[in-house]
């Protein structure tokens, strides 16, 4: 795996889910908490910022009345409803811990769904960059990641999920995620064998 052909596909990391006050943290704040999810991340995004490697977060964000979710069912149906990730609110913003890494993180907008290709230039984006891996870190595991990380595939990339630096709503969900369907699709690595392989390659 070369690090000019990587890149880092970063899902959700919003306040709506990640701050003790966020509209949906009570979804996924056991998980993330457990699997200290967000410093796994951190601890990659650290060691990649001097990398070529592609780094790119793709937030979820609607407008204040939700036109972009005219018949939403759901999980959809109940961020509408509870009014998160709106476009310019603190919940939807970007963690806060991602300010450290400034413009080395990019940022593709559109995202309107569990897929980040969808209505997104992510697939156009990775193929000017002449991208061939993806590495999937995130929420939710059984939605956002899994939709993203089979587009990926089904677009031809070696998909990579990052089984530290994911969370699900349970952990029940995680483990049969990351054991019975990423490996579907996907390779399924914690982040410091990941790191190691990329190494392995950068050396």
């Amino acid at each position: 795996m070369k690090a000019e052909e990587t890149a880092i596909i970063l899902i959700g990391f919003q306040n709506d889910y990640f701050a003790k006050d966020g509209i949906l943290h009570g979804v996924i704040a056991e998980e993330i908490q457990a699997t200290q999810m967000l410093e796994h991340t951190l601890n990659v995004l650290r060691e990649l910022r001097d990398k070529p490697i592609t780094i790119i977060h793709t937030p979820i964000l609607f407008s204040a009345d939700y036109s972009e979710l005219p018949n939403p069912a759901g999980l959809m149906a109940q961020i509408r409803d509870l009014g998160a990730f709106r476009r310019g609110t603190r919940g939807g913003a970007t963690v806060p811990e991602f300010a450290q890494f400034g413009d080395r993180i990019l940022t593709v907008v559109g995202k309107t769904g569990f897929n980040a290709f969808g209505g997104t230039r992510l697939a156009e984006f990775l193929e000017e960059r002449d991208i061939k891996n993806v590495v999937i870190l995130g929420v939710v595991t059984s939605v956002c990641v899994d939709s993203t990380g089979r587009a990926a595939s089904e677009y031809g990339y070696n998909v990579t999920v990052l089984s530290d630096c994911h969370a699900g709503r349970s952990k029940a969900e995680h483990d049969f995620y990351s054991s019975e369907v990423f490996p579907l699709y996907a390779k399924v690595v914690d982040s410091q064998a990941f790191l190691r392989e990329l190494r392995a390659t950068t050396a």
